[in-house]
C-alpha cells in the first residue's frame, strides 16, 4: 500500500495537533499554553482545508486563530505577568484527569466502533451555500444571527470582568507591599 501526499499531511497535521494540544495543557507557562493553542487551531484549519472544507477552515482561522487567541494572549498580558507559571499540579488530580481522559477515550472509542459508517455519493455532498448563507446572516426564524450576538457580548462581559477581577487583586497586592 502506497502512501499519498495527501495521508502524509494528514499524519503531519494530526502529530500537530496532538503534540501542542498535550503542550497547551501541561505547560506552566500561561503565554505559552496560549501560542501552543495557536498551533493547534492552525493545525485543524489544515484539516480542514484537506477536506476541502474552505469555508470552515477560513472561520477556523479567522475567528479562533486569529480573534479568540489574540484576545486570550491580551487578556493574558493585561491581567499577570509574561513569566507567571501556574501552580504545579497535585498526584492526585493528575490521576483523576488521567483517569477522566481514559473514560472519554473508552466511551468516544466504543460509539465509533458501534457505528456504521456509509459511503455517501458525490450527489448527496452538494451543499446549497446560498441557504447556508442567508440561515448564518439572517435575524428570521432560522436565522442564527442573534445566537452569535448574544454570545459574543456574553463573552465580552466574561472578559471585561475576568480583567476587572485581576487588577483589583494586584491593586490590592501592590497596596499591601506599600503598606509593608
Amino acid at each position: 500500500m502506497e502512501i499519498t501526499g495527501a495521508q502524509i499531511m494528514f499524519y503531519i497535521f494530526a502529530a500537530v495537533i496532538l503534540v501542542f494540544s498535550v503542550l497547551t495543557v501541561t505547560s506552566r507557562k500561561i503565554l505559552r499554553a496560549a501560542t501552543y493553542l495557536l498551533f493547534v487551531l492552525i493545525a485543524t484549519a489544515g484539516i480542514y482545508f484537506m477536506l476541502k472544507y474552505e469555508f470552515l477552515a477560513a472561520v477556523q482561522l479567522t475567528l479562533y486563530a486569529g480573534g479568540i487567541v489574540v484576545l486570550i494572549i491580551f487578556s493574558i498580558l493585561l491581567t499577570s505577568h509574561i513569566s507567571e507559571k501556574f501552580e504545579p499540579i497535585s498526584k492526585m488530580k493528575t490521576i483523576a484527569s488521567f483517569l477522566a481522559s481514559a473514560a472519554g477515550a473508552i466511551l468516544v472509542s466504543s460509539v465509533f466502533i458501534q457505528y456504521k459508517f456509509v459511503a455517501t455519493t458525490k450527489e448527496a455532498l452538494n451543499v446549497d451555500m446560498e441557504i447556508i448563507g442567508k440561515s448564518l446572516l439572517s435575524y428570521e426564524r432560522e436565522g442564527f444571527v442573534l445566537p452569535f450576538e448574544v454570545i459574543s457580548i456574553l463573552l465580552l462581559a466574561a472578559m471585561v470582568g475576568a480583567i476587572v477581577i485581576a487588577k483589583k487583586s494586584d491593586d490590592k497586592i501592590i497596596n499591601e507591599d506599600k503598606i509593608k
